[in-house]
C-alpha cells in the first residue's frame, strides 16, 4: 500500500511541475479575468443598445413572478417574500457566452491561420534547400561516368 501512495505522490507530483501544468492555470486565470470583461463588456456596453430596440426595458429585469404554495415573509420587515424566475439575466448570460464564444472562435482562427502560415514558411525553406541541392544523377550519368573514369585509366 505504501508502494502505491509513493507512486501516486510522485506522479501527482511530475504532473504539477510539468509545463503543461503551468500552462492551463495561466490560461484558466486569464480566461476567469476575460469572462468577467466580456460580462461588463455584455452589461454596460450591448445590452444597453439591444434596450433601445426594446423599448428601454433592461433584460435583467425581465422576470415572471412564481405562485408560492406557502408563503414566506421577512421577518424584518413583515413583507411576504416573492420568488422570481429571473429569465432576463439568463438572456443576458446566453448573449455574454455567445459573444464569449466569437471571441474564442476567432482566436482559435487566428492562431491557426499563424500556424499554417509557419507551416507553409518552413515547407518553402525545406523547398529551397532541396531546390539548392544539385540533382542526383541518373543511371544512365553514372554508367557514362563510370565508362569516362575507365577509359581515362587505361590510356
Amino acid at each position: 500500500m505504501a508502494k502505491e501512495k509513493k507512486g501516486f505522490i510522485k506522479e501527482f507530483k511530475e504532473f504539477a511541475i510539468s509545463g503543461n501544468m503551468f500552462d492551463m492555470a495561466i490560461g484558466i486565470i486569464i480566461g476567469g479575468v476575460f469572462k468577467d470583461l466580456v460580462a461588463s463588456f455584455t452589461n454596460n456596453v450591448i445590452m444597453p443598445i439591444i434596450s433601445i430596440f426594446t423599448g428601454g426595458v433592461d433584460f435583467t429585469e425581465w422576470k415572471l413572478a412564481l405562485p408560492s404554495i406557502f408563503e414566506k415573509t421577512d421577518p424584518e420587515t413583515g413583507e411576504v417574500i416573492q420568488n422570481y424566475l429571473n429569465y432576463g439575466e439568463f438572456i443576458s448570460a446566453i448573449i455574454s457566452f455567445l459573444i464569449l464564444m466569437l471571441v474564442v472562435f476567432l482566436l482559435v482562427k487566428g492562431v491557426n491561420k499563424l500556424r499554417k502560415a509557419a507551416e507553409a514558411k518552413k515547407a518553402k525553406k525545406e523547398e529551397e534547400a532541396k531546390e539548392e541541392e544539385p540533382p542526383e544523377p541518373s543511371a544512365e550519368e553514372k554508367l557514362l561516368t563510370e565508362i569516362r573514369d575507365l577509359l581515362a585509366k587505361k590510356e
